[in-house]
């Protein structure tokens, strides 16, 4: 198949816009792969905005996509998380563009409409005017406006705050990587803020909890308690996950498991994501705007 360079062009911004569409790489190639099946079949010559039109196409098919992974996604055997990319350093363009792309902002557009998470993701981190979306999403410049609206206070409400210098990001995650290995109790006190979640997705395959696990002790002494049920030949590389601080842990060099993390202004870990599916652990997860 011959690549067609204005698609291409695109690509990366196309995937960007899926991905946080959808959360999970597999489903934004999916939609990427029809929606250039699609612009094959378009006259070029009768489309004035490549760009726009080829957002309207992803954006469409991503929607469809949305509704067909919510049963799926339903009989998901425990917490559901966005599926990690390893971006790699200077990947975003901007901080506001690596926010729109963390887990815990994903995680909270998890609890959006589908429309009203397609509509945040275009305006939010894609800059599309309404009626540039409301042309993308079939709806109404005034429909797109309200749903632009209630997406934002809703996220608002509930998305988690990156105060922490990107400089504090690697000693704290090499601090609880090292207790919660170790299974230091003490050490895994001092890292851990008083209110911090402990969210593990293994879809069932790990004995993992079934439910966020919350507060500094609780979380502590859980990880002091699976320290005996770590792999061997561990590895440990300290990388930026979904535009935050992270790591990737793996045994004999194939991944185990990634952890992406929140960080508070104290410089202590408040939210603490762990995605153990091996369907959520391809290698080469990095991405782009």
């Amino acid at each position: 198949m011959t690549i067609d360079s204005v698609f291409e062009r695109h690509r990366q911004a196309l995937f960007g816009a899926a991905y946080r569409m959808l959360g999970t790489r597999a489903d934004a190639e999916d939609v990427l792969q029809e929606a250039w099946l699609r612009w094959d079949r378009v006259d070029r010559a009768e489309v004035e905005e490549p760009r726009a039109y080829l957002f309207r196409l992803v954006t469409r098919l991503a929607l469809d996509q949305l509704r067909r992974v919510k049963a799926r996604r339903e009989a998901y055997v425990g917490p559901w998380l966005p599926e990690p990319l390893l971006t790699s350093p200077g990947a975003e363009e901007s901080a506001e563009l690596a926010e729109s792309l963390s887990m815990g902002l994903l995680v909270v557009l998890e609890t959006l409409t589908p429309v009203e998470r397609a509509v945040f993701v275009l305006r939010e981190a894609f800059g599309f005017s309404h009626a540039e979306i409301a042309e993308m999403t079939g709806r109404t410049e005034r429909a797109v406006r309200q749903l632009a609206y209630r997406a934002r206070r809703h996220v608002d409400a509930r998305r988690p705050r990156r105060e922490a210098a990107p400089s504090e990001h690697r000693e704290v995650t090499e601090r609880f990587l090292a207790a919660a290995i170790g299974g230091d109790l003490a050490a895994l006190l001092s890292v851990l803020a008083p209110d911090v979640t402990f969210v593990a997705d293994a879809d069932g395959r790990s004995e993992t909890p079934r439910q966020p696990v919350r507060g500094a002790r609780e979380v502590a002494e859980y990880f002091v308690s699976v320290v005996p049920f770590w792999p061997p030949h561990l590895g440990v590389e300290i990388t930026t996950v979904n535009g935050g601080p992270g790591a990737l842990v793996t045994t004999d060099g194939r991944p185990f498991l990634v952890f992406s993390f929140d960080i508070d202004p104290a410089g202590r870990l408040r939210e603490i994501d762990a995605v153990l599916n091996p369907a959520k652990l391809p290698a080469g997860n990095r991405v782009q705007r």
